[in-house]
């Protein structure tokens, strides 16, 4: 790595501090303004998530930042090839469904873990395929085609939790998965599972595929321009179609885990509540990890502690959850500015270099 790379990174680095600094100072300010003690506030969501002294606080935070991996790993791979890909939402729909589908079918004991995670795995690449290529072949715009798609998926999933695999005996969700086919708990008594594990290895080996694969130069460079990469003899159609496949496994992925390694329920609950939001968390994590697979690791982890010492804030403070949730917003909303500026700063560079190249 380059110095002036490593000047670049440390220069982000101290933004993130600073932008961290300005979302927790506006945060009081309005937790104040609501009654409640701010320093209390920030001690309860703190010692609820980053307590080192207690496994089960950090537990929970790792649990929470285990599917913001893998959604986060989506939208990176997408944007490194200049596609801007928030169809993960719909993809985590997708394998949750299809980790429940498996959970419905009557299989030994040992095939429900794995037919859960291959099936949605491939649903995700379904709804990721279906997205590549509207984009490759009809040149449809990956936003609109991708919050179409989200849509549809929370459709299917909501009626087949109602009127197909619903629960007989708890009708606000769906069957579970059988216990033979769960990830074994890691720390008893938290939600913090094997799939914690499995995120963190997936986001390595996407590393590994961008920076040490010939796809992932093929990725990288058809992210820098359409004709740099025909010039390479790169065929950015394809390679746009892989993104898509890729993203939609990843996501896929993080949804079957969340039916197989998010204890109690291990199942998709009353309006996916367990599930929605996951895609669009990515994104922010993902800018906050400039959309590169190992700062997505620390990046999630952020993120997933401000989700598990919301608790904290309304058991220790006393604040209620709508003005938590305000709270966690402004400060997710601040971590992910300079991530934006930095992307949209490589994006204009991008847009100048393919304007000298006639690109």
């Amino acid at each position: 790595m380059s110095a002036s790379v490593k000047l670049e990174y440390v220069s982000y680095i101290g933004n993130v501090l600073l932008a961290l600094i300005t979302g927790l100072a506006i945060g009081a300010i309005i937790i104040s303004w609501g009654g409640y003690d701010p320093i209390s506030a920030y001690r309860g969501l703190f010692e609820t998530s980053l307590n080192i002294a207690d496994p089960y606080y950090l537990a929970m935070t790792l649990s929470y930042a285990t599917p913001l991996m893998l959604t986060a790993a989506t939208f990176a791979i997408s944007a490194r090839a200049g596609v801007f890909n928030i169809g993960a939402e719909g993809q985590v729909f997708m394998g949750a469904l299809g980790a429940v589908v498996v959970a419905s079918l009557k299989l030994p004991d040992q095939l429900y873990l794995p037919m859960a995670l291959l099936l949605g795995i491939l649903m995700g690449a379904l709804w990721g395929l279906i997205a590549g290529l509207f984009k490759v072949l009809r040149n449809v715009n990956e936003v609109v085609v991708t919050i179409m798609l989200n849509w549809i998926a929370y459709w299917i999933v909501e009626y087949a939790r109602i009127y197909v695999y619903y629960d007989r005996y708890r009708p606000e969700k769906t069957i579970s998965m059988p216990r033979s086919g769960v990830l074994p708990v890691l720390v008893p008594g938290s939600e913090l599972s094997a799939s914690f594990i499995i995120a963190l290895i997936v986001t390595i080996i996407i590393y590994l595929v961008l920076w040490r694969t010939r796809l992932g130069y093929s990725i990288r460079v058809v992210g820098i321009g359409l004709k740099t990469a025909k010039y390479a003899g790169i065929n950015p159609g394809l390679t746009m179609l892989y993104v898509f496949i890729i993203g939609g496994m990843i996501s896929g992925l993080a949804g079957a885990l969340e039916i197989c390694g998010r204890p109690p329920t291990y199942a998709i609950t009353t309006g996916a509540s367990n599930i929605a939001g996951l895609g669009f968390a990515g994104i922010s994590v993902s800018l906050l990890g400039l959309n590169h697979p190992i700062f997505i690791i620390p990046a999630s982890i952020i993120i997933g502690a401000l989700n598990a010492g919301s608790r904290g804030m309304q058991i220790r403070a006393g604040v209620p959850l709508e003005m938590v949730k305000a709270v966690q917003g402004l400060i997710v909303i601040a971590l992910a500015v300079p991530g934006f500026t930095y992307m949209l700063r490589k994006w204009r560079i991008r847009k100048a270099l393919r304007g000298e190249t006639g690109d």
